[in-house]
This record gives C-alpha cells, sequence and structure tokens, in this order.
C-alpha cells in the first residue's frame, strides 16, 4: 500500500528508530524483552485455559479477567515482536500498511483494554459492597454486553481516528522516533496540518482515559471504604494487600498513557514517550497476570488439580 503525494512521490514504509543508543547490547536486550514477553503470554494463557477448563472459575470475575488476558496477549503481540526483530537483526523498516495496521491494533486494544478495566472495577466493587444483589446484576448476559459495549467502543472511535492519520501526507522525513508505530509519532512526520486531528487524539485519549479513570478510582474508593469496615483484621489486611497490588498496576499503566497521550504539542518530547510506552507495552503485561489472577488462591487449586489431571492421562 503507498500514499500519494502531492509532490509526485510515494510514501511505501517508514523507518523504526527504536533505541540507537542501546542498539550495541541488542542481543542483550533481545533476550531480557523476549523472555518478558514470553512469560506475560505465558501468563495470559494459563489464566484463558484455567479459566476456560475449570467450572468454578467460570464466574463473572474470571470471565472479565480471562477476556482482558485475551487483549493483553494480543496488545502485547502487536507490538514486541517488531521489537524484537529491531534489537536482533537491526531490521528497522515497515511497509506504510503494517505500520497503520499496527497502530490501529495498538489503540484499538489499548482504548478496549482500559474500557474493560472500568468495567472489572465495577464487577469488583459489586461484589464485595452489594454482594446481595450481585449475582442478580452480574448474570451471563449483562457481562456479554458489557465486553461488546468495550469492544464496540473502541473499535469505532479509533477507527475513525486510524483513517484521519492515513489520510494526512508525508513528505519526509520517514523516520518513526519510537520503537513501534503508533499515532503520535505517525501525526508529527507529517507534513499536512495536522491541528485537527491532533485534538481529535488529545480529545478522544482525554475521553477514554478519564471516564475509564474516574469509573474506575469511584469504584475503588468504595471498596477501600467497604474493607475499613470489616470487623476481622486478618480480613482487612489480606483485602488491602490485593488492592495495594491492583492499584500499583493500575497507576503504572495510567500514568504511562497520560503521560504518551495527553501532552500538548509544543511540549511533547517524542524521546521520552519510548520509555513510558515500554512500561505499558512489556512491564504492565507482564505483572497483570500475577497481579490479577495468578496470586489467588482458587487459581493456584485449580492449575493444581489440572497438573494432576495431566500427570494422570499420561
Amino acid at each position: 500500500m503507498s500514499m500519494e503525494m502531492k509532490n509526485g512521490t510515494s510514501v511505501q514504509e517508514f523507518t523504526l528508530e527504536g533505541f540507537p543508543a542501546v542498539q550495541h547490547l541488542g542481543k542483550i536486550l533481545f533476550l531480557v524483552h523476549l523472555l518478558a514477553y514470553l512469560a506475560s503470554i505465558a501468563g495470559s494463557a494459563v489464566i484463558v485455559t484455567i479459566t476456560c477448563a475449570d467450572s468454578r472459575l467460570q464466574t463473572p470475575m474470571y470471565f472479565f479477567l480471562s477476556i482482558f488476558s485475551f487483549f493483553e496477549c494480543c496488545f502485547t503481540s502487536a507490538v514486541i515482536p517488531k521489537l524484537l526483530v529491531i534489537f536482533l537483526l537491526g531490521k528497522q523498516m515497515i511497509s506504510f500498511a503494517a505500520c497503520f495496521i499496527q497502530a490501529f491494533v495498538f489503540v484499538f486494544l489499548g482504548a478496549a483494554g482500559f474500557l474493560l478495566i472500568a468495567v472489572m472495577s465495577l464487577d469488583w466493587y459489586l461484589a464485595i459492597c452489594k454482594p446481595l444483589h450481585y449475582m442478580t446484576i452480574m448474570n451471563l448476559r449483562t457481562c456479554h454486553l458489557l465486553v461488546t459495549a468495550c469492544f464496540a467502543l473502541g473499535f469505532t472511535r479509533i477507527t475513525g481516528l486510524v483513517v484521519k492519520v492515513s489520510q494526512l501526507s508525508f513528505c519526509g522525513p520517514h523516520v518513526i522516533p519510537h520503537f513501534f508505530c503508533d499515532l503520535g509519532p505517525l501525526i508529527h512526520l507529517s507534513c499536512s496540518d495536522t491541528r485537527s486531528v491532533e485534538t481529535f487524539l488529545f480529545v478522544l485519549a482525554l475521553c477514554v482515559l478519564l471516564t475509564s479513570l474516574m469509573i474506575t478510582i469511584t469504584a475503588y474508593s468504595n471498596i477501600v471504604i467497604t474493607i475499613i469496615g470489616l470487623p476481622s483484621a486478618k480480613e482487612r489486611q489480606k483485602a488491602f494487600s490485593t488492592c495495594s497490588s491492583h492499584l500499583i498496576v493500575l497507576s503504572l499503566m495510567y500514568g504511562s498513557c497520560v503521560f504518551i497521550y495527553m501532552k500538548a504539542k509544543q511540549v511533547n518530547r517524542l524521546e521520552s514517550n519510548k520509555e513510558a510506552a515500554l512500561v505499558n507495552t512489556v512491564v504492565t503485561p507482564l505483572l497483570n497476570p500475577v497481579i490479577y489472577t495468578l496470586r489467588n488462591k482458587q487459581v493456584h487449586q485449580a492449575l493444581r488439580e489440572t497438573m494432576c489431571r495431566v500427570k494422570i492421562s499420561d
């Protein structure tokens, strides 16, 4: 795919800058990021598999977690394999079509993921603060509707934005100062008037992030109030431990995305965005399976029983 320019030239590919300052450590960085990637994929795959295989985990909470884990697998797989190729082989070229497909998948899954986090926060709030009404509200139909809504909202909003960016003119340079095709760096490469597209990106990021963040903050605030009211000190300690772990990961996710997408153009430093993007694409996908599910006793028991069944069948 190519884009015809006003000056008669065409853009057929971009160059991903990656991390030129540490490119001499390419093989070491390749190994580190490969291990992190495989660990995050394995953790998410375990969650999805166990949730589907064990009837005791087929509850709204684990249903949302399995969908979120699947999103995480796709999210990291949209970015990390190309980064591994850059580290190992130094191949930084990416076609115009592949670049915009990567940008679409990354931003779409990111937006849908944040909306799903808000849904998961509401689910946990209902389970802890409204236990008597929980099963009535969070039935199977409601769960499917909420996931579909996250998917549909993310898809419809991001599609329009990516189409607008793809219609911009790119006269050069064609070097993207990033390790993957993100919309911000692509917009900065354009020689078109990008003010309307930048405003669209900012408003969209503001709506998705703030909506998700406000729902999450409200849900966790009510959860903390409920936890404080628990009669048992042991129960309070256990609940606060789980809650604080969630909040650490959520802070990394929201903080990195706010840093990347919600800055004015004149103070936007693309170089610093790469480090924030690494947190969002490498660190949090690695932590999420551990924080959200693999520390859970129900999951541990389901894993042990599954492993025992596998050994017996062998």
